[in-house]
């Protein structure tokens, strides 16, 4: 395993923050700690190689051993092959407790030969409703591809392969809350969401086709390890540079790319939701 790390320290709301910020290229027996499942979700490799798998009694999911405050997360996925549907592979960041924070990659299952859903969400001091959806521009079940977030004081970013797909700003100026004093932990999880997950709960889980299992790999974390008990420390800038990462121009056009071609839902465009009116941050981003 790779391991550097440095320290920093954060301003935030007039509260020096020490972090001990890593580069991380992990190791899933190291990592994470599997929290439920009875034996369904597995490690394996050597901890280079994790599993989640799903049937009719039971799920399973996993749990980093550290606490985040802002970082560059990469996992890589293969999703559920053939008939999903009814399964949710949910891939996020969250704190604990009623005012949580939340960051979420949720990938909503199909009939065979139609296409996943990516639903993504921000939640701040435990209020969500901030979907956005996409199409995916390859089928995730028949290889490894990589779903990234960056979230610095300045922004949080979603990431398909390295594309940019959604942005949700810090307009804390206008008064919207934006996740930054809470540390995360890192979760994963594959569940039974026959209810909602495919076409609003109208096509159920086919258990027969079950079990169901979706696979990790190549997890890394560069990335604020939550260490509140330090002192003091010194940062080398060019190591932490997510922290002030923003997205250039190029990516300001694979961002509107992706968002023309494969975006299925966005709630800031939904005005049935918002009769009185859509959420500030949708004229502001």
């Amino acid at each position: 395993m790779y391991f550097r790390t440095s320290k920093t320290v954060l301003l935030i709301s007039g509260v020096v923050f020490t972090l001990l910020v890593s580069a991380l290229a992990g190791n899933f027996n190291q990592d994470f700690d599997i929290t439920w499942g009875d034996g369904r979700a597995k490690i394996l490799g050597n901890g280079q190689l994790l599993t989640l798998s799903l049937d009719k009694t039971s799920g399973s999911g996993f749990k980093s051993k550290k606490q985040y405050l802002f970082g560059k997360i990469d996992m890589q996925l293969k999703l559920v092959p053939g008939n999903s549907a009814g399964t949710v592979t949910a891939y996020y960041l969250s704190s604990l407790g009623s005012t949580h924070d939340e960051i979420d990659f949720e990938f909503l299952g199909n009939l065979s030969g139609d296409p996943y859903i990516l639903h993504t969400n921000v939640f701040m001091q435990g209020k969500g409703n901030r979907e956005q959806q996409f199409y995916l521009w390859f089928d995730p079940t028949k290889d490894f591809h990589t779903y990234s977030i960056l979230w610095n004081p300045q922004s949080i970013i979603f990431y398909v392969d390295g594309t940019p797909i959604r942005e949700f700003k810090n307009l804390e100026s206008n008064g919207i809350p934006f996740p930054k004093s809470q540390p995360m932990w890192i979760y994963s999880s594959l569940w039974d969401a026959e209810e909602w997950a495919t076409r609003g709960g109208l096509v159920k889980t086919d258990w027969s086709q079950a079990p169901f299992t979706a696979s990790y790999q190549n997890f890394n974390a560069q990335a604020c390890i939550w260490a509140s008990n330090s002192s003091s420390c010194s940062s080398n800038s060019s190591k932490n540079s997510w922290l002030t990462q923003s997205l250039d121009s190029s990516s300001q056009a694979r961002i509107k790319w992706v968002q023309k071609n494969y975006m299925i839902y966005n709630y800031c465009t939904d005005a049935k939701r918002f009769p009185q009116g859509f959420p500030p941050e949708c004229s502001l981003a």
